[in-house]
This record gives structure tokens, C-alpha cells and sequence, in this order.
């Protein structure tokens, strides 16, 4: 979440993507395995300079070599813009992975509050009426100074029952058929572990709420830090069958004198992409796994090319 990055909270607005740098380029659509097993991943990200044409979006994702899109900024009231781009994508079997709706649902104004509430329900809607896997936001923040800030109420049982209490009703005014609603992970607000999150699971329960995955989001110690691989394995052994996408990206540790974690391009960090890889590829719903935060069309190449070569070291492909 970092101002001087591209990231997802501007520009799924306009869905700004990637098309700036060298489009067909073949070192990028020959960089990724074909698919020689069962194990498959779908890779995502956006795209720079992103036609409005439905058809002409989708092929640009192929291009990159993504299987995964975010979601474009649609009008919930078009229903046939909405279904030209569900069939454009489809046509192209790239996957619809995330509908973003980026709004503090614990903010201190209650019209702003049930203002943001709002949002996050035409966002379900959208993802449902697209074929989108889910709509995703955080479950908020107390603190008066940022939006998705740390606050020593956000682990108190208030933020886990409020957590609860929305999403049931995000849900229930929606009642989506084929999108799931979640919650993206924190390191300092529910869901903080995969623990965290199979407890707000049961305690929302809705068929119409799943998990969403961004393992550098829970690395918030030097223990998390060293041994994300056992993080790796515990998210997916406790949290799999509810997962319904993922996020890409790394994390490094700047040393000083207290600690500090930096987000970074997939490689240049210590994240366990072998696992990581491995263990999306074996989820049975496919779920997508989504580049982030990066910044300008070239460390989202670096990225690519990354994942592409760590899938193809760990026997996963991205057909």
C-alpha cells in the first residue's frame, strides 16, 4: 500500500494496466511453462493503457501472458456492457479473479460508514454479474489516521464481531450465486493468521464468503519472516477449500534498528514462491494468483518472468 507504487486500489478504477512495454513481445508469452501436468496456475495482473473494447482487453491479457484479470470498471445498471465483457474474457479463458472495493467498513462516521457498506455491495453485485471469483476488501480499520492503518481496538472482539456483522450483510443483500465476498488478509486487523481467518468463516457463515490469500500480508514478525514456507503450508492446510484468489508479490527486510518489512518484486524477496506456486497449482477451484503493487510495466515483466521461471523449477506451468 504504498503511495509512490501503482497499485491495485488505483487502478482498478480505470483498470490500469500494461500494454506500454512491448505487448507481443515473445520473451514474455514463451517465458511461462505449458502445461505438462496436472499442476497449473493462473497468472494475473493488470494491464497499462487498457482498451475499452471488451475483445480487445481480453486478448491484451493473453498477451502478457495472464489467465487472470482484475476486474474493469463497469457500471452495475450496464447489463450488456457487463455481459460483453463476461463473454470477451471468456472467449479468451482468461478468468475475471477480483472485483476491488477499497472503503474502510469500520470508519468512526456512521454515513460514511453505511456509505462505504454500500460500495462493497454493488462490488459483490458486479463480481456476480461479471462471473468474477470474488469481491475483496479489507474489514477495516479504527484508526482515525488511515483507512487500513493499525489500531490496538482492530484485535479486540468489536472488530471481529463488526467484521462478521458486514459481511453477512454485504452478503445477504446481494446473494450471489457465483462470486464470493472476502476479506484480505492483514497483519494487523481480522483476518491477522490463517487461523483468524477459518474463525470469521464459521462465525459468518455464508456459503457467499470465502478466503482471500496475500501471504506477505501475515508475515508480521521474524519468525513469519524466516519460516514463511510453514506459513505457506499452514494457510493452505487450514484456509484451501475457501480460497478464491490469491495475491503475488515479496518481502524483504530492510534492517535498522526495529523491525521493518518492505513489499518488493517477486525474486527480490524471501517468500517461498516454490511452495506457493505448488500449493495455488493444487487447489481445486483453480483460483487465480494476481501480480500487485508493483510499479510501471517493467517490474511487472520482472515479476512474469520471475513466476515463470520459479513455476517452471517447481513443476508448475501456467497454460
Amino acid at each position: 500500500m504504498q503511495n509512490n507504487r501503482v497499485n491495485r486500489r488505483k487502478f482498478l478504477g480505470g483498470v490500469a494496466g500494461m500494454l506500454a512495454v512491448g505487448v507481443a513481445s515473445p520473451l514474455w508469452l514463451n517465458a511461462a511453462p505449458k502445461r505438462a501436468s496436472g499442476k497449473s496456475v493462473r497468472l494475473g495482473g493488470p494491464v497499462f493503457d487498457p482498451p475499452g473494447d471488451p475483445d480487445k482487453l481480453a486478448r491484451a491479457h493473453r498477451l502478457m501472458g495472464y489467465r487472470a484479470a482484475y476486474c474493469p470498471n463497469i457500471p452495475i445498471k450496464d447489463g450488456a456492457l457487463i455481459r460483453s465483457f463476461e463473454d470477451a474474457f471468456a472467449r479468451e479463458d482468461v478468468v475475471i479473479a477480483e472485483v476491488g472495493r477499497w472503503v474502510n467498513l469500520m470508519d468512526a462516521n456512521p454515513e460514511k460508514r453505511q456509505k462505504n457498506l454500500e460500495t462493497v455491495i454493488e462490488g459483490l453485485a458486479l463480481a456476480d454479474a461479471v462471473g468474477a471469483c470474488c469481491c475483496v476488501d479489507i474489514a477495516g480499520s479504527f484508526s482515525p489516521e488511515s483507512w487500513f492503518g493499525p489500531h490496538p481496538r482492530n484485535f479486540s472482539r468489536e472488530h471481529f464481531d463488526a467484521s462478521v456483522e458486514n459481511a453477512r450483510k454485504i452478503i445477504d443483500a446481494v446473494k450471489p450465486k457465483r462470486a464470493k465476498f472476502c476479506y484480505e488478509m492483514m497483519g494487523w486487523a481480522w483476518p491477522h493468521s490463517p487461523e483468524a481467518g477459518v474463525k470469521l468463516i464459521r462465525a459468518v457463515d455464508r456459503k457467499g464468503f470465502g478466503a482471500h490469500l496475500d501471504p506477505c500480508n501475515l508475515i508480521n514478525s521474524p519468525e513469519k519472516f524466516y519460516d514463511n514456507t510453514a506459513l505457506l503450508n499452514e494457510s493452505f492446510d487450514k484456509l484451501g477449500k475457501w480460497i478464491v484468489s490469491c495475491h503475488a508479490k515479496d518481502l524483504a527486510w530492510e534492517v535498522e534498528l526495529n523491525l521493518h518489512f518492505k513489499e518488493v518484486i517477486p525474486g527480490r524477496g524471501r517468500l517461498d514462491y516454490a511452495t506457493y506456486l505448488r500449493r495455488v497449482s493444487q487447489l481445486p477451484q483453480n483460483t487465480p494468483l494476481m501480480l500487485e503493487h508493483l510499479n510501471g510495466a517493467g517490474e511487472y515483466q520482472e515479476a512474469r518472468n520471475y513466476i515463470f521461471a520459479a513455476g517452471k523449477t517447481a513443476g508448475v506451468c501456467f497454460d
